[in-house]
């Protein structure tokens, strides 16, 4: 395939993930729907997701200045509107985790990972808008994970808090996860969301946040390896010996997009040196069906070989950014090789978005379409990055 079709293939698919999520996500009662099943039937009692809300804030927010649909301005405002009026805490600050169908207040924990989604969403909005209030929105929001669960003996973010803020028992993002005070995750997503504030706020204690965090990656996150090291105590003791392929090849692009939005040209040089690391470690994780594995966990002798979309998304950018920095024509084929195995196996072609994934033997996975963890956000963000970067 000449670049020039892979670039239109990828145009194609962005149009179409938008426009599934035009048709079907919006609740007419309010907002978006919390679930939708692999059917495209609607679990009509759900629980809305504070993430959800904020992907589908960031996804309409960086779709509408490319397709100068109408229609996806007035999606992006509903989404705004939906997290102003039902997400944020008017009493304590920050976000909720979740409201129920109707709108109230149904898990009021004040979940970091969430928190620095919405930033990351309010801060796409007002880059399309100049709504003042929503900027505002992000800086508070900014404010609370600084003066709430920044460590300020250990340095990083602690994970999870009630409400008025006094740190969980239970800090866990989600069942699979380990029960620890902080995360690479977490810690991924709060100076991806920090940057993409600084795109529009130009606060010298912003800049030093996202640099602080770039240290703490170079320091503490990133293994000998090149793998990044997923769990650690409070102290930053690693706590688990896990590779997360996705998340390594996700880290790789971001990281150097975080360095870049600070323009400083030792920091993105360094961190091009680190994507390329990165995306080599991934690497083992790659199948000879071109698709990239999920997981792995040496201390239990577990592989996950279950091929997840938003890995494979994930995995066409940092392969694709791995390409740009070293002219290397194998990480173009990676991938190249992914998008045919995300056509392959993970596009719904008839009811339209993409399946959670498959097994290793290709049959689906028994997953929702949209949901708590099911947003627009992977998959149309790598298809923004492929068309842009080709």
């Amino acid at each position: 395939m000449i670049i020039s079709d892979f670039k239109s293939e990828i145009s194609d698919e962005f149009n179409r993930i938008l426009s599934w999520w035009r048709t079907h996500a919006i609740d007419h009662n309010g907002g978006f729907y919390g679930e939708i099943n692999q059917g495209n039937q609607v679990i009509p009692d759900a629980d809305k997701g504070g993430v959800l809300n904020a992907r589908i804030l960031w996804t309409f927010s960086a779709a509408y200045p490319i397709t100068q649909n109408p229609e996806d301005l007035k999606i992006a405002y509903r989404a705004y509107e939906y997290i102003r009026d039902h997400f944020i805490d008017p009493e304590y600050g920050g976000s909720y985790w979740a409201v129920a169908a109707d709108g109230r207040v149904s898990q009021n924990r004040k979940q970091i990972y969430a928190i620095a989604f919405t930033i990351y969403g309010l801060s796409e909005y007002y880059k399309i808008t100049n709504d003042g209030h929503a900027l505002q929105l992000a800086i508070d929001l900014y404010d609370a994970i600084e003066k709430y669960s920044f460590d300020k003996t250990n340095n990083g973010y602690f994970e999870a808090f009630t409400r008025d803020w006094k740190l969980l028992e239970d800090l866990r993002l989600s069942e699979k996860d380990r029960n620890d005070p902080k995360t690479m995750n977490t810690h991924l997503h709060i100076i991806e969301a920090y940057a993409n504030l600084y795109t529009v706020w130009k606060d010298p204690k912003l800049k030093h946040s996202i640099q602080n965090l770039l240290v703490l990656f170079a320091k503490h996150i990133i293994d000998s390896n090149g793998n990044l090291i997923l769990f650690f105590d409070k102290d930053w003791n690693r706590t688990s010996k896990a590779v997360s392929y996705g998340h390594n090849i996700e880290a790789s692009w971001l990281l150097q997009e975080c360095a870049e939005v600070l323009d400083d040209p030792d920091a993105i040089h360094y961190w091009k040196e680190k994507a390329v690391t990165l995306a080599e470690s991934t690497l083992y994780g790659m199948q000879s069906d071109g698709s990239l594995i999920h997981e792995y966990d040496p201390e239990h002798h577990h592989t996950q070989t279950n091929r997840e979309w938003w890995v494979s998304a994930e995995g066409m950018v940092g392969y694709l950014n791995a390409y740009q920095i070293t002219g290397d024509k194998r990480y173009f084929k990676y991938s190249f090789y992914l998008w045919q195995f995300i056509k392959q196996h993970l596009l719904d072609i008839d009811r339209g978005e993409w399946y959670w994934g498959v097994h290793e033997d290709y049959s689906l996975r028994k997953d929702y379409k949209m949901g708590f963890w099911k947003c627009p956000y992977h998959n149309t963000r790598a298809c923004i990055e492929v068309i842009k970067r080709l």
